[in-house]
């Protein structure tokens, strides 16, 4: 089968295929998913597909092991979260930690890279520098700024009020 010839025959069948798979299945977006992987595979065995005179049935089939590989695997998975239990549960991130990152994101990437690194990863200003590649100085200007920055940005309204009243 030329190039060509399998475009055609692509254009002539995936409705039809997609179809067929989206009837066995119940899942339309799981059919074109399988369907698509069908062709991919079809199309490195481009002659094989012609020789045996029934591509078709040969992409049908794939596209079906591939949704039942697919249904194993979700199995599996379930199986394992079933043995293991849930992941303990985790408490979403506070007020202050929202207003904190979203503080974060106002600064210079660089600073908030030094930022973050610095006093979430706890790294030094000289493991800062070498894993940015910038001088130990850089990262200490970085800090610097970053920290004043912040202090602008989360300053706390209840001590504003207490200091101007």
């Amino acid at each position: 089968m030329t190039v060509e010839e399998f475009e055609e025959f692509y254009a002539q069948t995936v409705a039809r295929l997609t179809g067929q798979l989206y009837v066995m299945l119940g899942d339309l977006h799981e059919a074109q998913d399988v369907v698509q992987e069908a062709f991919v595979r079809g199309w490195s065995r481009r002659q094989q597909l012609d020789r045996d005179g029934r591509p078709e049935a040969w992409i049908r089939t794939v596209a079906w092991r591939l949704a039942v590989s697919r249904w194993r695997f979700r199995r599996h998975i379930a199986d394992a979260w079933k043995r293991s239990g849930a992941p303990p549960h985790v408490e979403g991130p506070g007020p202050e930690q929202v207003a904190l990152v979203e503080a974060l994101r106002e600064l210079p990437a660089q600073q908030r890279r030094s930022m973050t690194l610095h006093y979430v990863c706890d790294l030094t200003v000289e493991q800062i520098a070498r894993e940015t590649g910038l001088s130990a100085s850089t990262v200490k200007t970085h800090l610097t700024r970053g920290r004043i920055a912040l202090a602008h940005r989360l300053q706390d309204p209840r001590i504003e009020e207490a200091s101007g009243a």
